[in-house]
């Protein structure tokens, strides 16, 4: 078996055709989803970035135990377990800088080989002292490393785009490997998060003729009454869009290698994200700050397998079901405490999966989907959560060395082998504006979760449930003191 990741940062679904989208141009996109199964009911899981690739990696909600980080020395791994129970060889070819950088350590040594393209965003790549500041808003626009970076980059040369040098390089390795067997290829791309960049010719298929000032990456936050205008959030939306556009006419050269040479039928292709972004639709831009919406949560999957049946299926999935999936599309053994479950038997018809999951940040709320509604089970502001480690880093440096010198040492977690963890105390927090209760919707009626519903049966019934599958995960037990939540019998 040969297998394909194609993970893409930031997707959001409704901007594909394959799930209803009518304007944003995604020709191969919607050609891949024809010849897949697509999945209606997917769901993220640990977020951001590095926490969803953990649980891609493990197939465990890393979200209830750690922020964002490296892999753990108790981590198993699907490139690592492929390599030892079936000799399959993995390679990497990715620009998201995040594995490059402090807490993404130890992700991209999993692999056989691997190729980082560098230049994306804030990557510490150019040597320049003095940059030059844009004429423009935005979290970028006085970014030392992007600064550095958009002296080197011409916007209108496809070549200066990284991520079009990583599908060149996956493509390559497809001709190259065509007639070996037993290989699996992680193509992980950073766009389409933002900054929202593409040659003017892309921009151009939506009329966006924004001339205002340079705006490719809002700040996250609400909408400024100031600026965030309905004419700056459609360029926003415009240019999420041509960045797509020129993605997907990218990836269309690595489907028709595969085409070409007949891939299709002896390799398996498994195209995701992480999780969503928000751009202006609900008042505010980026992620993480704001209640966990549809947006950001109900992500795109497709798979096209060997012998897969394409069409729709209604099973409720999960981020981290894709390492199990990976596992058994290789016929390999799964190892302890993996929480996700294998994709593999709805490739051929729709059945049941999963009755619920979970999804989340540390430290904060704990959501739960069961296919109709979503409930947002929010924390006692400052209660204590526990943060497990041996390896203390996270996004830009170490932990704090307050916290280092207050640190536990034990084996707390069931899923650490024995292998003993230092244990830090974070205190809970809530989104931006979280409102007082938790926050139940019917994303059946209410797709745009407009209408809060108030239902005290029906918050027993989540709540239980919500409390079932923090046990049923071996959850730590600061979980449900900091939810309000007791344990269930056994």
């Amino acid at each position: 078996m040969r297998t394909i990741l194609v993970l893409l940062d930031s997707l959001n679904r409704d901007y594909l055709a394959a799930y209803g989208n009518d304007w944003v141009k995604t020709p191969n996109l919607t050609r891949l989803a024809a010849r897949s199964v697509v999945f209606d009911r997917h769901y993220t899981s640990s977020m951001p970035c590095m926490p969803a690739r953990r649980d891609l990696m493990t197939g465990r909600l890393s979200f209830l135990e750690a922020p964002w980080g490296p892999l753990e020395p108790w981590d198993h791994c699907a490139p690592t377990l492929l390599r030892k129970q079936k000799n399959v060889y993995s390679h990497m070819i990715t620009d998201h800088y995040h594995y490059f950088h402090s807490g993404g350590e130890v992700y991209n040594t999993l692999f056989d080989s691997f190729e980082f393209e560098r230049g994306q965003e804030g990557d510490k790549w150019r040597g320049v002292v003095e940059t030059t500041p844009l004429e423009g808003r935005g979290k970028n626009v006085n970014r030392q490393a992007y600064l550095a970076n958009f002296e080197y980059r011409d916007l209108e040369r496809d070549e200066d785009y990284p991520f079009t040098k990583c599908i060149s390089s996956a493509a390559e390795f497809l001709k190259r490997n065509r007639a070996a067997d037993n290989w699996h290829l992680h193509l992980e791309l950073f766009d389409p998060h933002e900054p929202f960049e593409s040659p003017q010719r892309f921009h151009d298929m939506y009329d966006d003729t924004w001339d205002k000032y340079f705006f490719t990456s809002p700040e996250y936050g609400k909408l400024d009454p100031e600026f965030d205008d309905a004419e700056a959030v459609t360029h926003i939306q415009r240019s999420y869009a041509a960045n797509l556009t020129m993605l997907d006419q990218y990836l269309g050269q690595l489907f028709d290698v595969m085409d070409e040479y007949g891939m299709w039928d002896d390799t398996a292709l498994i195209l995701s994200t992480d999780h969503g972004h928000n751009l202006g639709e609900r008042g505010v831009f980026g992620k993480s700050m704001f209640f966990d919406s549809e947006i950001e949560t109900h992500i795109p999957l497709l798979i096209s397998a060997p012998g897969c049946r394409p069409g729709r299926r209604q099973a409720l999935t999960g981020l981290f079901d894709l390492m199990p999936t990976l596992m058994e599309l290789h016929d390999a053994e799964l190892p302890p405490h993996v929480q996700g479950k294998s994709m593999c038997h709805l490739l051929q018809e729709d059945g049941e999966h999963h009755d619920a999951l979970l999804f989340g940040y540390f430290g904060k709320d704990v959501n739960l989907a069961d296919g109709r509604h979503t409930y947002c089970r929010q924390p006692e502001r400052g209660a204590p959560v526990h943060h497990y480690s041996l390896m203390p880093r996270g996004y830009g440096d170490f932990v704090g060395s307050g916290r280092l010198k207050a640190a536990e040492v034990g084996c707390f977690l069931k899923s650490s082998d024995g292998i003993p963890q230092l244990r830090f105390t974070h205190k809970s927090r809530r989104h931006l504006d979280a409102p007082e209760g938790h926050i139940i919707h019917d994303v059946l009626a209410d797709p745009q979760q407009q209408h809060r519903l108030t239902d005290p049966a029906l918050e027993e019934r989540l709540a239980a449930k919500l409390t079932e599958l923090l046990q049923r995960y071996d959850a730590p037990p600061c979980h449900l003191e900091r939810l309000g939540l007791k344990r269930a019998a056994p």
